[in-house]
């Protein structure tokens, strides 16, 4: 058994290759062999979000707080609240993120394929977001 304690492990800014506006990484699980899942808690400040992007084996996000954001590609935008559970399936392409107004922090669990848990695309456009 291994406990990760709270505040035992440093948070990161999400980079701006992967990210618009400010967000917060808190890691909460390693994918630790032979394990492939990890998982994270992020934070988006208001209006911030994710590049688009897929996953090799899908993404399950639980939101834990605030009001967010969030679009597979060709579909219309979705609000997400605390408590909704959005599982994304294997190489959807999409992007989530905070509302324009609130904050909005999701747990977010991926498998990695081959060492790989993500494909991060093109930044979502202001245009896109506001839609």
């Amino acid at each position: 058994m291994e406990i990760k304690r709270s505040g035992s492990q440093p948070s990161a800014k999400g980079p701006a290759d992967w990210f618009t506006g400010t967000a917060r990484i808190d890691p909460l699980f390693p994918a630790t062999d032979p394990a492939r899942t990890a998982g994270n808690a992020v934070t988006f400040e208001p209006g911030a979000r994710t590049a688009w992007h897929t996953h090799p084996l899908g993404q399950t996000l639980i939101v834990t707080a605030g009001c967010g954001r969030t679009q597979r590609w060709g579909g219309p935008i979705e609000e997400i609240r605390p408590g909704d559970v959005v599982i994304f399936a294997p190489h959807e392409k999409h992007w989530h993120g905070a509302a324009l107004a609130t904050a909005m922090t999701h747990i977010a669990i991926q498998e990695s394929l081959n060492g790989k848990p993500v494909e991060w695309l093109e930044k979502v456009s202001d245009e896109q977001y506001l839609a």
